[in-house]
């Protein structure tokens, strides 16, 4: 039986006003992808930061929470390595390390062409609660 886990993270209502939607997910690992527009520049005329954190952090949600239990991050950092202006960006997170309690991913985001635009990585918190998927 294949699980339907695009319908649960539509949910995700600042992803999806940013433009942002999941490629592929399963447990420990996730790809999602953004088309970027205009609104999506910022004041330099580039891809705003904010946006690369906020694709990197929703594809390490869908990877973390993806084992059925409702995982919160706990710790995040980004590092940013090129610019980008327009096309589309993917985020691929794979899971590090996975205990009963804590999860670690590695989250790059790249360019179509290829270009490795920033590392996200984070620490997801797994608590008791369970997703109905």
């Amino acid at each position: 039986m294949s699980i339907n886990y695009s319908a649960y993270f539509k949910g995700d209502k600042f992803a999806a006003a940013n433009g942002i939607t999941l490629v592929e997910c399963r447990p420990g690992y996730a790809l999602s992808k953004v088309d970027i527009n205009e609104h999506h520049l910022n004041g330099a005329g580039v891809v705003h930061g904010g946006l690369l954190f906020t694709l990197a952090d929703f594809t390490f949600a869908a990877a973390t929470n993806s084992y059925g239990q409702v995982a919160l991050s706990i710790n995040a950092s980004i590092t940013f390595f090129a610019k980008s202006i327009t096309g589309r960006i993917f985020a691929e997170a794979i899971e590090v390390s996975k205990s009963n309690k804590l999860i670690n991913c590695d989250i790059n985001i790249k360019h179509e062409d290829g270009t490795l635009l920033a590392n996200f990585k984070g620490t997801a918190y797994v608590t008791k609660t369970e997703i109905n998927f």
